[in-house]
């Protein structure tokens, strides 16, 4: 008890010390401030001002510099976060500075223009989303008998987007269009069939029954649009009524389970008809196989669709709109992934060129490919900027800093692999050691950059130790993979020089 009261005695006169030296600190300035400014008060206002004048800018150069060095800073990216409801303003002000910057915006472009023609139109657009082999041609056959929809015995007989025109009973002019079923052989088909999905007004998702995990996917992604959605049983003549009923409840739950609020009338049993085979058996006893024309019931569906409509199609024209600005949106974001990606491609291999210009030119080169901290410095703001990340000064120091202890324990791996990859070329012969090094040095700079590349897209700032150990842990692939690009950089700037 004796020892912590010395201890709290000790820290008492530790913080009056700190007191009275603080308040004579401040006596002294503020008795040679007032000094100083009576005598700029005696003295000619030019003086005065000026000296004001000089000191504000001090002040305001200090401030910066603290800024610049502590502060985390934010530049605006090119990707920015989207707002929950995007508008067309928002998504026209977004490509214009997106093209601005040099991105190919065509196909987020394209988007827009559709929009804009089926607006025009006053068609009200449904798609008919589902499995291969579910039926949606069947069924689009029975709404418009005379439409020349392909129907095929195999599954899967429609291989693109196909639309055919409808009118209900009110007179309004309907699109209904017919996608790829997903499930099929080619990998694009379900990305055309998602992207129709998005521009449609409405969604009639077909099944033949309860629903696979495949088709839970489609529809739980479907009732992500936010857009009117009709689960369709196709084939439900094959049920008996009890069937159908416990089958119907099932689709419902499932619904309830991905998050969906159908209402009761939104899933519906039909059967498109078509033709199956028959066995006849004549009088003899002989037995022949007939196709027969089976009766369509889509009376419900009609209703269904009826009914949507009747709700008023201003709502459903906002969420169709909506819909095509998110995936505007995603084409954008698609453009300017590889917008940055062939950008940092350029800005990497500058880099990597100028470390190797560095050492060839160098009369006695180190075996730190970080003493080059101009290149590295330029290469990873260039970065920083390209993926809209502002690090602080110190960020970027210490992310090379943690990277240049990470180099030795690879330099002996880097330069075998800058040894072997100039072998590969023929006419070189016996390796000289100064270009082993430019290359050495070229590929440290090139995986530096990759490395650096992978922790933007992940994290979206530059985080130094993560950076640094990405470097670490990918250096030797991206140095077997970078070896014969950075040797022949290495060659052409040597015969250069030569």
């Amino acid at each position: 008890m004796k020892l912590d009261r010395i201890i709290r005695v000790s820290i008492a006169l530790v913080i009056l010390l700190a007191f009275i030296i603080a308040i004579a600190a401040l006596l002294f300035v503020t008795e040679s401030a007032l000094n100083v400014w009576d005598r700029l008060v005696a003295g000619p206002r030019i003086l005065r001002y000026g000296y004001v004048g000089v000191l504000a800018m001090l002040v305001i150069a200090a401030l910066w510099l603290i800024w610049r060095l502590v502060i985390r800073r934010k530049i605006t990216p090119l990707e920015r976060a989207a707002p929950t409801q995007l508008t067309r303003g928002d998504i026209e002000l977004r490509l214009r500075e997106a093209e601005a910057s040099g991105i190919d915006v065509s196909a987020a472009q394209a988007e827009l223009a559709e929009l804009a023609a089926r607006q025009a139109s006053g068609a009200i657009h449904l798609c008919f989303f589902g499995e291969i082999s579910t039926g949606k041609s069947s069924l689009i056959k029975a709404l418009v008998p005379e439409a020349d929809v392909r129907i095929g015995v195999v599954g899967g007989s429609t291989s693109d987007i196909r639309h055919y025109r409808w009118r209900n009973d009110a007179g309004i002019e309907i699109l209904l269009t017919d996608v790829p079923g997903i499930g099929g052989t080619d990998d694009g088909f379900d990305e055309l069939a998602l992207q129709e999905a998005r521009r449609a007004h409405v969604v009639l998702f077909v099944c033949e029954g309860d629903l696979t995990r495949a088709e839970s996917q489609s529809v739980e992604y479907l009732l992500a649009l936010d857009k009117p959605l009709v689960l369709v049983m196709n084939k439900a003549d094959r049920f008996d009524l009890e069937e159908q009923a416990i089958l119907m409840h099932r689709l419902l739950e499932r619904l309830e389970n991905l998050g969906g609020e159908l209402t009761r009338d939104r899933v519906v049993a039909v059967s498109a008809g078509g033709e199956i085979d028959a066995i006849e058996r004549s009088s003899e006893g002989a037995e022949t196989t007939v196709r027969r024309r089976r009766a369509a019931d889509i009376g419900v569906l009609v209703v269904a669709i009826n009914r949507l409509l009747d709700s008023g199609p201003t709502t459903i024209d906002q969420k169709r709109d909506r819909a095509v600005f998110r995936l505007t949106a995603d084409k954008l974001k698609a453009a300017e992934a590889e917008y940055r990606s062939q950008r940092a491609e350029q800005i990497i291999r500058n880099a990597t060129r100028k470390a190797v210009i560095g050492s060839l030119a160098a009369v006695s080169p180190g075996t730190d490919i970080l003493i080059q901290g101009y290149v590295g410095t330029t290469m990873t703001q260039a970065l920083c900027k390209l993926y809209g990340a502002a690090p602080r000064d110190l960020d970027i120091e210490e992310f090379l800093s943690l990277s240049q202890s990470r180099v030795g324990r690879a330099l002996p791996l880097t330069l075998a692999v800058a040894g072997n990859g100039l072998k590969a070329f023929p006419g070189i012969g016996t390796v000289a050691g100064g270009l082993v090094h430019a290359v050495a040095y070229g590929l440290i700079f090139d995986a530096l950059g990759r490395s650096l590349v992978l922790t933007l897209k992940q994290h979206g700032e530059l985080i130094p130790e993560t950076a640094a150990k990405k470097f670490e842990e990918g250096i030797s692939g991206h140095i077997e993979a970078g070896v014969r690009r950075v040797a022949r950089m290495a060659l052409e700037e040597g015969s250069t020089a030569n």
